[in-house]
């Protein structure tokens, strides 16, 4: 029986298995982004992070940004911080200092990852738009890259690295937007521990009461 398209079931069943080889390749591919280390931690000499743990925290500060911003497409902010470093699963990340010496051909590792993908247009479409940061969600999303490193350095000053506090500056130079700036003076004005460490005279830290002053454990 033929379809739509003219094809018979068996091409249509073929195909669809040939699409999905190269869907779980790309699945099995950005896996190896959570062993990929962000290799400027290196040169800063204390802490430590993967690809994926970067690109995890870049779209929530994507979402956050437009959100703040308004007037964006969010859901396009997301998809440019959740692909922004998926070239580094083929290239390795190569810090400020790598880039001195060496350039990774991002573009080759893409087009190639997206000619296998029946929606791979779809991604050098939206990395291209990227990479051309002459869109507001482009310009946004690389905030959002950039703010996610100063969050990093922020918690190894606020754990007495003197190297990354001297790295803040030129990382907050970087910024574009307005509103990723104003973000960026308050994450350095707020200890990265303040989420859940700001009421330091709580009896819970010292003996484990709760309001009520009974003790839970």
């Amino acid at each position: 029986m033929a379809g739509l398209t003219g094809m018979s079931v068996g091409q249509t069943m073929g195909s669809m298995k040939s699409n999905l080889s190269a869907v779980v390749n790309l699945l099995f591919e950005v896996g190896l982004l959570a062993k990929s280390p962000r290799t400027g931690f290196h040169f800063l000499g204390s802490g430590d992070q993967s690809v994926a743990e970067h690109t995890n925290r870049a779209v929530y500060v994507g979402l956050v940004l437009s959100l703040l911003e308004g007037d964006v497409d969010t859901g396009k902010v997301m998809k440019m911080c959740l692909l922004h470093d998926l070239a580094e699963a083929r290239t390795g990340d190569l810090n400020y200092v790598h880039q001195k010496y060496v350039e990774a051909d991002e573009e080759k590792a893409i087009k190639e990852l997206a000619g296998t993908l029946e929606f791979g247009h779809e991604i050098t479409q939206i990395l291209g738009e990227y990479k051309a940061r002459r869109t507001k969600e482009a310009v946004l999303a690389k905030d959002a890259d950039n703010l996610e490193w100063i969050l990093a350095l922020k918690e190894q000053v606020d754990i007495g690295n003197a190297r990354a506090a001297s790295w803040l500056p030129s990382a907050i130079m970087r910024l574009k937007t307005p509103v990723a700036k104003r973000l960026a003076e308050k994450i350095t004005e707020t200890s990265s521990d303040e989420w859940w460490f700001s009421n330091k005279e709580d009896r819970w830290w010292v003996s484990r009461d709760d309001a009520s002053g009974q003790k839970r454990f």
